[in-house]
This record gives structure tokens, C-alpha cells and sequence, in this order.
């Protein structure tokens, strides 16, 4: 095997991942209470059914064309219907469900264990290595919610069955992560689009099928507005996030959406702000700040390897040769030849090793 060059990219995956999942936990977790208010009244068919529309209207705006992103193959359908299947359906029925039985800010904070079930699945699915600092991240995450759903469970007497339904949907989201990850080097926009317009039909079906109560023209709207920004540009930035540094350290600094969907509440009226909800959304963030700083770094072999994805030539692991070299990323069928060397990485693509 010949020695490659060691990439030098102005952003070290690790600390790009980190920003584009804090983005799509910021987006997700102010949704939350948002969900709460617009669904008053609405069927959780009909509920999920407007958010995923407002999805899949973001996922149209937002695809590449085929020369920047690679586009989605016919062998992908299996896993883009079970993602519908598990996120788009079970997960937004499940939450909404349990909004309408419990607090905001406890349902919120109760979506802490999405980061457990993700990393668990990525790790059981993928392989990818969870070291002592992510485990330790994850671990603060993992105790800043248990402080706060502890805390609203003594001052909010939350109803039990509510947030069981909502344990569900982070099952269901956890699911949803870990296949998304066989996907993230497809177009996002294209994902997003397809997922959601998926999800969209049998939500649809379903409400019409149970009866549901139509929305009003401004729970329609609304909800429609949140899908596009909470649920279809969220999941573009987190599917990002993995195709930058994995699935479990995606869904670990996801975490911190609870505590951003707890804030929100707060500020749209919830009352039960508490000294506990202050240290436990500390210990998110020390948790957030500990994955962020990340230094994966040794020697490494690359096995020969042939794929498609966006990519650029500057980052140490694309040097095939262009009649034309085009400038800036973009998407084609390119090898990799066999090599080894070392530079700072994460769980992406090309850094599947073993440890």
C-alpha cells in the first residue's frame, strides 16, 4: 500500500459534524412545544401528516443537482420505506400522541433517549467506535436529561402514559438514525424528499381512514411552516452532521435538542423553570462542548474502495485525475487506491476501521 497524503481541511470533521447537528437539534428541539400548541384539537394522523408535508416542501427546495450530490438508487428503497415507516409515521403519531397528555418541556426533555438508541444501533449496525470521550459526552447528556425529566416528573406530576408514547418515538427516531446512515452520502434534499412525501401519504391515509378531525387553515399553515424548518431542514443538516463524523456522535450531540425544546416551552408560557433545569441543561452543554473537541488522530489504512458521493480535492482522499478538475464539490463514481497515513477523523465514509 502506498502512503497518502494527510488531508488539511479548514474544519476538522469532528468540529463540522458538531455544528451541523447542534444546528438540526436547535431547529428540532424548538418544534417540540411549537407541535404542542398547533396540535391542540388535530388528530395525531393528521398532525404528523402536515409536518412531513411541510418536509418533503423543504426537501424539494432544497436537492442538488446530480453533478454536486449523488442521487438516490433503487436499492435504497427497502431502507428509505422503513425510515418513513420508523420517523415519519411512528415517530411524529408517537410524539404527537404524547404531547396532548403531557407537559412540553417533559416531552421534550423525555427525547433524550434518541441519543441512546442511536448510538447503541450505530454501534450494533456499524461498528463505529465509541471512545472514552464520546462515551463520557454522551454519559453528560444522558444525566443532564435524566435531571430534568426527574425534575418536571416531582414539580409537574406529568401523565405517565404520555411520555411513555413519547419513549416510543425515540425508539422510532433511533431506528430512523441508524438506517439514515446508509444514506447520508445521497443527496440530502433528496432524502428529505423522499422520506417525508412518503410519510406524508401514510399519515394522510391513515387520518382519512380513523376519521380525524381536518386542520384549521392556520393549523395548517403552521404546522407546515415547523415540519419545513423542524423536521425537513433539521434532517438535512443531521443527515450532514453523519455523513461528517458517524451516526452515534450525530445522535449523542443531538441530544441537546431536549434542552432547547425545554427552553422553548418556558418562553412560550410553560411555567416550572427550576434550579434542576438549569444544572441539567449545564450538563448537556459540557457534554456538547466534550464532543466538539474530539481528537481522533493515529495512523490508518484505507482499503481500495469505489463509491459515489459529493466530495472535493483538497481533503487528502481524493486525487483521481479529471480531464477538467472541477472547482468546489461535486458528485461522481471515483476509486480510491489502497493507502495509509494519518490525520484527525471521524467514523465517516472513508474512516470505517476498525479499533
Amino acid at each position: 500500500m502506498m502512503p497518502m497524503q494527510a488531508p488539511s481541511p479548514v474544519l476538522s470533521p469532528v468540529l463540522r459534524g458538531g455544528a451541523l447537528a447542534v444546528l438540526a437539534a436547535l431547529l428540532f428541539g424548538v418544534s417540540t412545544p411549537l407541535v404542542q400548541r398547533l396540535g391542540v384539537g388535530l388528530g395525531a394522523f393528521s398532525t404528523a401528516a402536515c409536518l412531513y408535508a411541510g418536509a418533503a416542501l423543504a426537501g424539494a427546495l432544497l436537492r442538488q443537482p446530480p453533478a454536486r450530490e449523488a442521487r438516490l438508487r433503487r436499492t435504497d428503497a427497502t431502507r428509505l420505506l422503513a425510515m418513513a415507516a420508523c420517523g415519519a409515521v411512528l415517530g411524529p403519531v408517537a410524539l404527537a400522541w404524547g404531547l396532548q397528555r403531557t407537559s412540553g418541556a417533559g416531552a421534550s426533555l423525555m427525547l433524550t433517549l434518541e441519543a441512546v438508541f442511536t448510538a447503541v444501533l450505530a454501534w450494533a449496525l456499524y461498528g463505529e467506535t465509541l471512545g472514552r470521550r464520546v462515551l463520557a459526552a454522551m454519559a453528560l447528556l444522558l444525566a443532564g436529561g435524566l435531571v430534568l425529566v426527574t425534575d418536571q416528573a416531582r414539580v409537574g406530576a406529568p401523565q405517565i402514559l404520555g411520555l411513555l408514547a413519547v419513549g416510543v418515538a425515540t425508539l422510532a427516531w433511533g431506528l430512523d438514525n441508524a438506517l439514515s446512515r446508509g444514506v447520508a452520502e445521497r443527496d440530502p434534499g433528496q432524502v428529505v424528499l423522499v422520506k417525508a412525501a412518503l410519510g406524508t401519504t401514510a399519515s394522510t391515509a391513515l387520518a382519512l381512514a380513523l376519521q380525524e378531525a381536518p386542520p384549521t387553515l392556520a393549523q395548517a399553515l403552521g404546522l407546515l411552516a415547523v415540519g419545513a424548518l423542524g423536521y425537513g431542514l433539521s434532517l438535512r443538516f443531521y443527515l450532514l452532521a453523519q455523513r461528517s463524523f458517524g451516526a452515534a456522535r450525530t445522535g449523542s450531540v443531538f441530544a441537546f435538542a431536549p434542552f432547547v425544546g425545554a427552553l422553548a416551552a418556558l418562553a412560550l408560557g410553560e411555567r416550572g423553570a427550576t434550579v434542576a433545569l438549569a444544572a441539567g441543561g449545564a450538563l448537556m452543554l459540557v457534554g456538547v462542548v466534550l464532543h466538539l473537541a474530539e481528537n481522533h488522530h493515529h495512523a490508518h489504512t484505507h482499503e481500495a474502495l469505489d463509491h459515489e458521493h459529493a466530495h472535493t480535492h483538497d481533503d487528502g482522499h481524493h486525487d483521481h485525475a479529471h480531464p477538467l478538475r472541477p472547482v468546489g464539490p461535486h458528485s461522481h463514481w471515483h476509486h480510491h487506491a489502497a493507502g495509509t497515513h494519518s490525520h484527525d477523523h471521524a467514523p465517516d465514509a472513508h474512516h470505517q476501521h476498525q479499533h
